[in-house]
């Protein structure tokens, strides 16, 4: 009996150490695997983050410039004259026809303006395109990487959809009139005075541009640098770490 009794005790330490064993490699093995669900949600964030900080981003730069004054009150963007026409505004401002060159300025100006809500649209479709490998590459970049990369990849674009916009936006606000007076006025107040062809639609649409990349780059540095640029939770979960 006490043999049995034994024989019978022996059996259960094998099998829970046996037990014991199976389950710590068990254990093992759940550590090792890799869970493509969790880190699928994890890149859906990161992409979803970089996408929502480039709405926010533009969304901004795009409102700033599209009021009055967004360009011309803009030490930063302000669309100045043409470099071909520099002379001729020193000029005509020595000569006492300073309003004819700011009017010139400011026409360029609120041509920019008038145009630069049309370009939400254009931002929107290129965010959509954001890829994962994108998204990481640019959180991981520096203060304006978003918008490097944006701009890298979408300005040929941005500028072919929106110069018709400035250039309608221009007939609308007088440009091309207020150049030909200023320019009239220095032909006709110097003798033999002449001046280089500028195509004006492709100046400040190429100038309306830059300034739009420069605004949406200062947004992208507040909502990296300031928490209090952070506006929804997700913002703060890519951003805050």
């Amino acid at each position: 009996m006490k043999k049995t009794v034994r024989i019978g005790m022996f059996l259960l330490l094998v099998l829970s150490f046996v037990s014991l064993s199976y389950a710590a490699q068990f254990d093992n093995l759940l550590k090792g695997l890799k869970f493509p669900a969790k880190e699928s949600t994890d890149n859906g964030t990161i992409v979803s983050g970089l996408k929502e900080a480039l709405s926010v981003g533009t969304g901004n730069a795009v409102t700033s410039l599209s009021k009055m004054d967004g360009y011309f009150g803009n030490q930063m963007v302000k669309i100045l004259l043409p470099e071909k026409v520099q002379t001729a505004g020193n000029v005509l401002g020595k000569l006492g026809y300073q309003k004819q060159v700011d009017d010139f300025v400011l026409s360029m100006n609120r041509a920019a303006e008038k145009a630069a809500p049309k370009a939400k649209a254009i931002f929107v479709d290129a965010i959509r395109q954001m890829t994962f490998e994108d998204a990481r590459n640019i959180l991981n970049g520096g203060n304006t990487a978003a918008t490097d990369y944006f701009r890298s990849k979408t300005s040929a674009k941005v500028f072919n959809a929106f110069k018709p916009i400035v250039s309608s936006s221009m007939d609308e606000v007088g440009v091309t009139q207020a150049y030909k007076a200023m320019i009239g006025k220095y032909t006709s107040s110097i003798p033999f005075a002449k001046t280089e062809s500028l195509d004006l639609d492709t100046y400040v649409t190429n100038k309306a541009t830059d300034g739009l990349f420069y605004m949406v780059g200062e947004e992208e540095k507040k909502i990296r640098t300031d928490p209090a640029a952070r506006v929804t939770d997700l913002l703060k979960k890519v951003f805050g770490k």
